[in-house]
């Protein structure tokens, strides 16, 4: 299970830098939001998938702890980061 643990935390890692990236990103076009209406219109896409990106990461830190403690609410949890990543994808395929 070991190697699992190990992809389930470059996966973290990577869900983690998205949604912060995500957040940073959000921050800078409330900021500017007055000075050009392109902000504006970008500001939903942008809350939208940090809010996906955010849950995300939740959801696979709480898998990754699970699995880690090696608890026997992991599965469940793992189910739904499996389903959460299915759905994101589906989400942002062109």
């Amino acid at each position: 299970m070991q190697p699992f643990i190990v992809i389930l935390g470059v996966l973290l890692g990577t869900l983690v830098s998205l949604s912060f990236g995500l957040g940073v990103v959000l921050f800078v076009f409330w900021f500017l939001q007055s000075e050009s209406s392109r902000f504006s219109t970008e500001m939903p896409y942008l809350l939208t998938s940090t809010a996906i990106f955010t849950a995300l990461s939740v959801v696979c830190a709480t898998a990754f702890i699970g699995c880690l403690r090696q608890r026997r609410w992991r599965y469940p949890v793992l189910a739904l980061l499996w389903a959460g990543l299915i759905v994101t994808g589906w989400y942002y395929w062109p």
